[in-house]
């Protein structure tokens, strides 16, 4: 395939609800184009698109894949998505590489939870978009009721641009309003015929529509048109509907069966003749708050990474749009984030799994390049490294798990897996905590972290298993106590000698102080940081369950010492011994961390997300409601409660809620959760772990 012109490249972004068939509309333009031997299909594993052992196996979509369709004189880029909510970052990160997002919707089904999340956030990227209604054969298949329902949710900007003729088992073509022609797809060829005079008043109701959705794009055409002076001529028609896509005044819908590959054709040359081409699109925002377009003159080359796919065989494959110049091999560029020299050895197209190296590729395109050691995904590349896009706004991940090899030695090859994967997902945390020592991954939730376990089992060998995430509780004392510490050790010749009195008091919010209240020299003044030492070790080791202490002031106030035995370490470990006696007798309590959370939910939901909230120790500390009409609930909850908050949520408000969670201190625990876990403590010391 020829590097094509930046006018000729049409990059579409296929989004919307798992099972809505976006993989299947990809492989249906593919085998139309003559791009594959056969349509490819999810169900029976043999799809192009969806190609990795996962998906195979899931039945759906994981991640972005690209199918690069050459028709006639273009370029049609389709990025096939995950309409899952555990991958959402890296559908998000593909949509910014697009100038068109395409929403598949089920004919039966309609817009569900992910469509509508999805648009929302292509109308913040002020990205275009159009419409495919799939499915349009299957039984109870509606069109007036699906596109009722589009116009409720998204307004009424949308308009058919092809409407079924027939439904369910009686649907056999298209009728295209735009040419006012019936269009049927038999075999591997298109017929188009004349409209059946069953569908003619239909086809000029929709004609009509769409005539008062496009000529909105030219003033004096609008006004002409609102005074009835005339209709738009068919040259008038045609040559304002690229202008209103891409002005965002008119949403294309389109309707067909992927399956059946009707309305398949007439949807590519739409696509191809009106779907905005790189430079119509708007400006991309720069991190130090300038723009920049895509454009085909003659600039610097520069490209940011929206994707980074760690392939077992051929190793990093960076996805990359051009924003300006040209990508050739050889080509070294800088990025913007690293500073660091990157020289492109090969520019690859990719076709589901199948790389193919290009001799060059110009603004507007979408290329692959591999083995770029340090870029990743959100990276800007170009001449000089001064042009970094703004990094897109990713979901912060909310679902943590505690991850650890079954074999012990394998330990390494787990962190490394795992730093790679992170790497190349923005949203996929690591963390290796020095207090509870586990290594947690947080992620969108549980497909994510099956899909991570199962990956490294089979790209590396390595088994692993998920244990429960370690809360860092918190001990503290209540009230004022007193106690010697005493530590006498005698073994022959030198011994070991060290006598401190302490008084621990509550210091709420203060952290520890120390207090040196010693006179007359009763402990040298040498020795007194020992004291301090004993009692920060004592804190560290908790006195309930084991969690470390906080918020005590500890004064050394008394004591005495040997000439000979008194040293360093018998001054800890008296201390330690003091610092003990003392907390029995201080009231000690367990405090757990708290979190406040920001719920948003729909009306619907919002009472039994509230109920549920309640269950959990949280309270609600006020509700509010943002622009899209969604209930926001604000909760304060002890952060064990809500730990997997994210699948309860996701299961209340059936797929729709969403929350925001942020450390907010601690509180003490109710007594019987206190004592639990000091059971559970003093057992696992009575089993030596």
């Amino acid at each position: 395939m020829a590097a094509p012109e930046t006018l000729h490249v049409r990059n579409i972004v296929l989004v919307g609800q798992d099972g809505a068939g976006k993989t299947s509309l990809a492989e249906a333009m593919l085998h139309i184009s003559g791009q594959t031997p056969r349509m490819g299909t999810t169900h029976d594993g043999k799809s192009y698109m969806d190609y990795d052992a996962e998906e195979i196996k899931r039945k759906f979509t994981l991640g972005t894949s690209i199918a690069p369709i050459p028709y006639k004189d273009y370029k049609i880029n389709l990025l096939d998505t995950s309409g899952h909510p555990d991958f959402i970052g890296d559908t998000l990160a593909t949509m910014q590489a697009a100038e068109m997002a395409m929403f598949v919707i089920d004919a039966v089904a309609g817009p569900q939870v992910m469509t509508t999340k999805l648009w929302h956030e292509a109308e913040n990227m002020r990205l275009s978009r159009s419409v495919f209604i799939n499915h349009i054969d299957r039984e109870n298949a509606n069109f007036d009721v699906i596109m009722a329902t589009l116009h409720a949710r998204f307004g009424s900007r949308l308009g058919a641009v092809t409407i079924p003729i027939g439904v369910d088992k009686d649907f056999k073509g298209v009728i295209d309003v735009l040419r006012m022609k019936a269009r049927y797809f038999e075999g591997d060829t298109e017929r188009v015929e004349e409209i059946p005079e069953e569908y003619a008043d239909a086809a000029q109701a929709a004609r009509d529509k769409l005539c008062d959705l496009v000529a909105e794009a030219d003033d004096d055409l609008m006004m002409k048109y609102l005074d009835g002076e005339e209709q738009l001529t068919q040259e008038e028609l045609e040559g304002l509907f690229d202008k209103a896509i891409a002005q965002e005044l008119f949403i294309p819908v389109f309707v067909g069966s992927t399956i059946i590959k009707q309305g398949i054709q007439g949807l590519m040359e739409d696509i191809c003749t009106y779907f905005p081409h790189p430079t119509a699109h708007g400006p991309i925002p720069l991190a130090d708050g300038g723009e920049i377009m895509v454009t085909k003159e003659d600039q610097q080359a520069a490209g940011f990474v929206f994707k980074t796919l760690a392939d077992p065989y051929v190793g990093r494959l960076s996805f990359v749009k051009v924003i300006s110049g040209v990508f050739a091999p050889g080509l070294e560029l800088v990025n913007a984030r690293t500073r660091k020299k990157e020289r492109l050895g090969h520019v690859c197209i990719m076709k589901g799994k199948e790389t193919t190296d290009v001799k060059s590729a110009m603004a507007g395109d979408i290329i692959v390049i591999p083995k770029l050691s340090e870029t990743r995904t959100g990276d800007t590349l170009s001449h000089t490294g001064d042009i970094e896009v703004a990094p897109l706004p990713f979901p912060v991940p909310q679902y943590p798990v505690a991850i650890e090899a079954v074999n012990k030695n394998e330990e390494d090859k787990l962190g490394a897996f795992l730093a790679r994967v992170a790497e190349n997902d923005p949203t996929v945390r690591i963390n290796r905590s020095d207090e509870t020592h586990q290594t947690v991954l947080t992620t969108m939730g549980d497909a994510a972290v099956e899909t991570i376990l199962n990956r490294l089992k089979d790209q590396t060998g390595v088994e692993a298993r998920l244990v429960p995430v370690r809360i860092p509780y918190r001990e503290t004392i209540r009230k004022p106590a007193e106690a010697q510490g005493r530590h006498k050790k005698q073994t022959g010749g030198a011994g070991q000698f060290g006598d401190c009195w302490l008084r621990l008091e509550p210091n709420p919010g203060e952290g520890y102080e120390f207090v040196d209240a010693i006179k007359g020299g009763v402990i040298p003044g040498g020795l007194i940081p020992a004291v301090d030492k004993g009692v920060q070790e004592a804190m560290t080791e908790g006195f309930l369950a084991g969690y470390p202490m906080v918020d005590i002031k500890c004064t050394v106030f008394d004591g005495s010492y040997h000439s000979v035995d008194s040293n360093e370490m018998a001054f800890k470990t008296a201390a330690r011994i003091g610092f003990r006696a003392a907390c029995e007798k201080a009231d000690p309590v367990l405090l757990e961390p708290m979190v406040n959370m920001d719920i948003t939910v729909g009306e619907e939901y919002a009472g039994a997300v509230m109920g549920d909230i309640s269950t959990r120790r949280g309270r609600i500390v006020g509700t509010d409601s943002d622009d899209e009409g969604n209930t926001v609930i604000m909760v304060r909850a002890p952060y064990a409660e809500v730990i997997t908050y994210t699948k309860d949520l996701r299961s209340i408000s059936r797929g729709s809620g969403s929350y925001t969670l942020e450390d907010s201190g601690y509180e003490q625990a109710p007594y019987d959760v206190q004592q639990k876990l000091v059971k559970e403590y003093q057992e696992k010391r009575a089993s030596g772990n």
